[in-house]
């Protein structure tokens, strides 16, 4: 059997998109529970960190008072103490806490809303790794300030390395694990020297591809304006926040993709990347052993030009 027959892409839903883990299983190997193992880490992650579920452990977090210590399942614990690291170490260019304002701007489940915005850029506000405090001994954490958690700059990075525990469970050491523009491969497939991976040109509208990079046990994450943006009035605004104006990035490269050892940290860091710009996001990403790829306004397309 070629190794192309071989190939199989196990896919399924979550966080408003899809998850694929791409593998090339032995004669015989039954994917189907791998699939479901799969599928339970995700919605696992779903339950826990989704800021459009009330239910959710993220939100009932959000919810809870002042000061008083609050049980919490040790995934999203995981996640929030990494979230806290790359907070404190990008000087607040990475913020969980700005689930107000991506909301009051239109990225959220209810379009933008100009009284939401104001309150949301008025809002003094002090860094996450300031006034959340964590116990990682007794799965516990609590607020001291009013804050608006929101994990989807991170979220879908640990479940992509989620996705990745579940494949090494079932005894699979070759694949490559996606969730949108996270990505982490372990191994290499039959004949090639690495997993290739499209690092994508940053244009409006339409997919192209920039440039290809082999990965070999090594996680990329890209965080650009390109994708996920609303329109307000005239203007086409991203997704990444500024933590510093409480609104979104004005300014910033086109994309920075980060590739580092694992999908989470890859994920934070171009997040937090974004925020910086490619000098101090280079900075940052050498700091972590990760290297940053920033793509400009020039390389949108041949003409260097921004689509309407």
């Amino acid at each position: 059997m070629s190794t192309e027959t071989a190939r199989q892409v196990l896919n399924g839903a979550t966080m408003g998109t899809r998850w694929a883990l791409t593998l090339h299983p032995e004669p015989g190997f039954d994917t189907a529970p791998l699939r479901a193992a799969c599928q339970a880490e995700v919605d696992r992650i779903t339950a826990q960190m989704s800021s459009r579920t009330p239910e959710s452990d993220l939100m009932r977090f959000n919810a809870a008072p002042l000061g008083v210590w609050q049980d919490l399942p040790p995934e999203l614990m995981e996640v929030l103490a990494e979230a806290l690291v790359i907070g404190r170490e990008s000087g607040g260019a990475f913020e969980i806490a700005m689930g107000d304002a991506i909301r009051a701007w239109g990225f959220g489940p209810v379009p933008a809303d100009e009284t939401a915005i104001r309150a949301a850029m008025a809002k003094p506000r002090r860094p996450s790794y300031e006034v959340l405090e964590l116990d990682p001994a007794r799965g516990r954490a609590r607020k001291h300030a009013e804050m608006s958690l929101d994990l989807c700059g991170i979220a879908k990075g640990y479940g992509v390395d989620r996705l990745i525990a579940a494949a090494r469970a079932a005894g699979i050491t070759a694949a490559l694990a996606a969730i949108d523009g996270e990505l982490r491969a372990i191994g290499k497939p039959p004949g090639d020297r690495g997993w290739a991976v499209a690092l994508e040109r940053p244009d409006f509208g339409h997919r192209a591809i920039h440039a290809m990079i082999e990965m070999t046990d090594l996680a990329i994450a890209t965080s650009g304006d390109y994708r996920h943006w609303v329109r307000v009035g005239e203007r086409r605004l991203a997704h990444t926040m500024d933590p510093a104006r409480g609104a979104p990035l004005i300014g910033g490269p086109a994309s920075a993709t980060v590739l580092a050892e694992s999908c989470i940290r890859a994920d934070a860091l171009a997040s937090a990347c974004m925020v910086l710009g490619e000098s101090r996001g280079k900075a940052l990403a050498a700091r972590f052993g990760a290297e940053l790829i920033c793509l400009t306004e020039a390389d949108r397309n041949p003409a260097g030009q921004r689509a309407s």
